[in-house]
């Protein structure tokens, strides 16, 4: 390995091994998080949001590729992941991870698109098995102390200046022999199944009649030259070399779809999903990206939304209520102005854009009727929760990882005397929560509340009864030592 020294020479040699070792490091750090990444994305740390608006878009997006790619019947769920940097990611067989600040990145649909079809590529191809496989070859501890290694030489390298020799020398003093070899293997691997993405993504985007430059664009963007900055995960998880670029590029001239725009109302739908994301996750940029000038449907949301992150909900629902008036069949306008109703503590009033919104959605938004569930019981009138009970158990039945709407229905079916759900939704709300001990609790409490419901509902509680059965099993090791709250 190289060797820390005084000349200028070796200064630049250690910053170029310190770039290189930095690719390294984020790229095996993505194989780790692949190899143990059998669990939910939120027990791996990952902040997942969820909203029904951008969720429908990327489905949409979706649907012609995963069609393409034979992936259709697999059930593969976009998620949203909240966090600037640009990235994608997949880390199983049944979910694409999306930043926002991809989302946001992304002049056009077909940007997004491409990045998709990447990662279906990912996916049909199998590369996840085949990076876990290698890594088991590779032996776990092995590469845990190599990652150890590099990381340290990253942690001196990442400053850009001279500052942090110590570190580099012991990064490298750590990464030798055999180790460098099981890394250098796992990233030529990794960017074997890059370039063979890329080729699948390309043929799925033609196979559905989608042009490739949107692809190709992102990844000439981050392969731009610039200095590593908020983009690099992407970039060094996903690496653009020269070669695979000039492939790409010879594909998409060849491709007879090569120009082909996006339609103007899925142009539309993307501009207002990206002013929706600013005016939610950065507010204060709101003024800088769409100036007072502009009058844009998009513009316009985004500072309605951004003025109601200020705290000035009545002005936003004003600005909101123009935007319906000239897009009234837009259910994610009535379902913001429901949300800011909610927010600023008017529960009945929402009610009204709610419903419109779940209307317009066909009665298919689980997230709006959860919300909506959420506002009726805590509206304060008993005469609503059966109302309230009637949305979240319809929204249930998709948005079975909400821990709110747990909580929710727990609190309805509690107000109603319904004390056997009552307690059951609690143990899954602790359960989701991570407290198996609370869960524990009230499902062995729900069970003899079940068991003593009334007779004539004995029959449509039985699933209930089994399921609050199976927590209690699952838990077993948990008995006895309940604390906490979920």
């Amino acid at each position: 390995m190289y060797h820390l020294g005084g000349s200028h020479h070796r200064r630049s040699r250690q910053r170029r091994w310190s770039q290189q070792f930095r690719r390294a490091a984020l790229a095996l750090a993505y194989a780790l998080s692949v190899c143990l990444g059998a669990g939910s994305a939120v027990a791996q740390g990952i902040p997942i949001i969820r909203d029904t608006e951008i969720e429908r878009l990327l489905e949409d997006y979706a649907r012609p590729i995963l069609r393409a790619a034979g992936l259709e019947q697999q059930n593969i769920r976009m998620r949203i992941v909240n966090h600037r940097a640009f990235n994608a990611f997949v880390m199983d067989g049944g979910n694409i991870f999306i930043h926002t600040g991809a989302l946001m990145s992304a002049a056009t649909p077909n940007e997004v698109i491409g990045v998709i079809a990447h990662e279906s590529g990912h996916i049909a191809r199998a590369d996840i098995a085949a990076l876990q496989a290698g890594i088991r070859r590779a032996g776990q501890q092995q590469l845990l102390l190599s990652l150890l290694g590099i990381g340290l030489m990253v942690a001196g390298g990442i400053t850009g200046s001279d500052s942090g020799p110590e570190l580099g020398s012991l990064g490298s003093a750590t990464l030798k022999g055999g180790e460098s070899v099981v890394i250098h293997d796992l990233l030529r691997l990794r960017r074997q199944q890059e370039s063979g993405a890329d080729q699948a993504g390309f043929a799925y985007l033609t196979k559905s009649g989608q042009s490739g430059r949107g692809m190709l664009k992102v990844f000439e963007r981050l392969a731009g030259g610039r200095a590593l900055s908020a983009n690099e995960q992407y970039l060094l998880s996903h690496p653009t070399e020269a070669a695979r670029l000039m492939q790409l590029r010879e594909l998409v001239e060849r491709s007879p779809f090569a120009d082909r725009r996006d339609p103007p109302e899925l142009q539309l739908r993307h501009d207002l999903v990206r002013a929706k994301l600013l005016g939610f996750t950065a507010p204060g940029e709101v003024a800088q990206v769409y100036p007072a000038a502009d009058g844009s449907l998009s513009a316009r949301y985004a500072r309605a939304i951004a003025k109601n992150c200020a705290g000035r909900c009545a002005r936003a629902i004003e600005d909101v209520d123009a935007l319906i008036r000239e897009m009234p069949a837009n259910p994610y306008f009535w379902e913001l102005k429901g949300e800011l109703l909610y927010r600023d503590g008017k529960r009945r009033e929402a009610e009204t854009p709610l419903r419109e919104a779940i209307r317009l959605l066909d009665g298919k938004a689980p997230q709006i009727q959860a919300l909506l569930a959420r506002a009726l019981v805590e509206a304060g009138d008993p005469a609503l929760l059966p109302r309230a009970i009637e949305l979240g158990e319809k929204a249930l039945l998709q948005e079975q990882e909400d821990a709110l709407l747990y909580r929710t229905l727990a609190t309805a079916y509690d107000g109603v005397r319904r004390v056997g759900e009552a307690l059951l939704m609690s143990a899954e709300a602790c359960l989701l929560g991570g407290n198996a001990a609370r869960a524990h609790v009230f499902a062995k409490r729900a069970q003899v509340a079940l068991a003593q419901g009334p007779a004539d509902r004995q029959r449509s509680l039985e699933a209930k009864r089994t399921r609050a059965a199976d927590i209690v099993i699952t838990t077993q090791a948990a008995d006895g030592k309940a604390d906490g709250a979920c």
